[in-house]
């Protein structure tokens, strides 16, 4: 399932990996950031960590390691990444994830 066309056509963000990777669409506001992301090829995030993030799986899977916890996601599971708890994982290609993040400047969105 991809994003509906009204959802390609939001602003994307500034993300640091390459746009033949990763695709986004963003909506923001003062309060926080929901993007949506979809992954073209095999993705492997770093471990890392800021304010908290909750997401969910539109398509695909997705290895989270989220603390001391490692557990695959898949379409309809949903995660919470607490304030300051490091995470990273492995996304596999064709994955499509809805992510919101209580910082509302994560990433900057493109102009």
């Amino acid at each position: 399932m991809t994003f509906p066309d009204f959802i390609a056509d939001f602003p994307s963000l500034d993300v640091p990996f390459p746009e033949d990777v990763v695709q986004t669409a963003v909506i923001s506001s003062d309060a926080g950031l929901v993007a949506f992301f979809t992954f073209l090829k095999d993705f492997e995030l770093p471990m890392h960590a800021h304010k908290a993030q909750w997401g969910t799986v539109i398509e695909g899977e997705v290895e989270l390691t989220i603390g001391a916890e490692t557990r695959i996601y898949r379409p309809g599971d949903s995660y919470y990444i607490p304030d300051g708890v490091e995470h990273g994982g492995k996304i596999k290609a064709g994955s499509r994830v809805i992510d919101v993040f209580e910082e509302p400047d994560r990433y900057p969105v493109k102009a």
